[in-house]
């Protein structure tokens, strides 16, 4: 894996991620939510196949970004096929959300494949750091965390999302809420510490910086270099926090794979070897995310250019 560090000037403009428009507003989120909780899930699954086709028609710029990714992770050409299986396994994770929100783990079937340290640390509810993607299901893992009696999981987001996720869970489950953290603000690092101090999991989608010169490596992912943020793994470095990789796989029907592993434990690193360790760190964790990919190629949820 090749890589080469960015490390820019702050304050330029947003990268295309946090600029593109949400296609949805309250009053359809709560529609959503009343379908779903009123008629269940069967007939609300029924719902994903005319809006998956609405977007496969009308959505252009993710189409295309689901097609350039699908033909990279895919080896070949993808067809209309592709592109509609594609956007609804999506749509299925954020329907499944829903029902994940409101504690109904038991209308899924889950399996959890933990290594040592993973499994360790659940026993010990032992503070950590899970660096994720925008891949699967985050809520699966959050569900999980519960059913097992394990540690509260909370996620560290960009501010503005944090905002919209906090609208959406008030209209799903509002004791929620407070379980995301929103970076930006002065006092976010000190929320991290104490939630890890706490013993509690903390989510990070480590696959999309927050600023155009936000500190970053490029790696190859898929076969063409990419931007992952280093900010993640830096934070891990100042609290000293052990760091899995998390994904939440979704099967199909009502099945999910959940994949826990270590990255690095920043508690045992020295002054001196911390860089390193962070390098070594990304580069694992983009070559796990990758692998992912190629497993479980419609699962992936950046419906933009990503490798631009």
């Amino acid at each position: 894996m090749q890589r080469s560090t960015h490390s820019e000037s702050a304050g330029q403009a947003a990268p295309a991620w946090v600029a593109r428009p949400e296609r949805s507003n309250q009053w359809a989120l709560r529609c959503i939510v009343w379908v779903a909780l009123t008629l269940g899930r069967s007939a609300a699954r029924a719902f994903l196949y005319p809006i998956s086709l609405y977007f496969l028609l009308f959505a252009g710029e993710a189409r295309r970004a689901s097609k350039h990714y699908l033909r990279r992770v895919l080896g070949r050409e993808p067809g209309i096929a592709d592109g509609f299986r594609h956007i609804h396994t999506f749509a299925s994770t954020i329907l499944d959300r829903v029902f994940l929100l409101n504690g109904r783990f038991d209308m899924f079937e889950v399996h959890a494949h933990l290594d040592e340290t993973a499994r360790t640390l659940l026993e010990q509810r032992r503070g950590c750091i899970l660096l994720g993607a925008h891949f699967g299901s985050f809520e699966i893992t959050r569900a999980y965390a519960h059913e097992v009696q394990g540690p509260p999981a909370s996620v560290v987001m960009y501010e503005e999302n944090a905002r919209k996720l906090n609208a959406v869970l008030k209209a799903i489950n509002p004791a929620l809420a407070q379980q995301v953290i929103g970076l930006g603000k002065v006092d976010s690092m000190l929320k991290v510490e104490q939630a890890l101090q706490r013993g509690e999991f903390i989510g990070i989608l480590a696959d999309r910086g927050l600023e155009q010169g936000g500190a970053s490596e490029t790696c190859d992912f898929l076969g063409a270099p990419a931007r992952f943020p280093t900010g993640p793994l830096r934070m891990a470095c100042m609290l000293k926090s052990p760091v899995l990789l998390m994904a939440g796989i979704y099967r199909g029907g009502n099945r999910y794979d959940l994949h826990f592993e270590l990255l690095v434990d920043m508690s045992e690193s020295s002054a001196g070897g911390r860089a390193e360790m962070m390098r070594t760190a990304l580069h694992k964790y983009v070559a796990a995310v990758e692998q992912h990919c190629r497993n479980a190629p419609y699962n992936w949820f950046n419906f933009y250019d990503f490798w631009k």
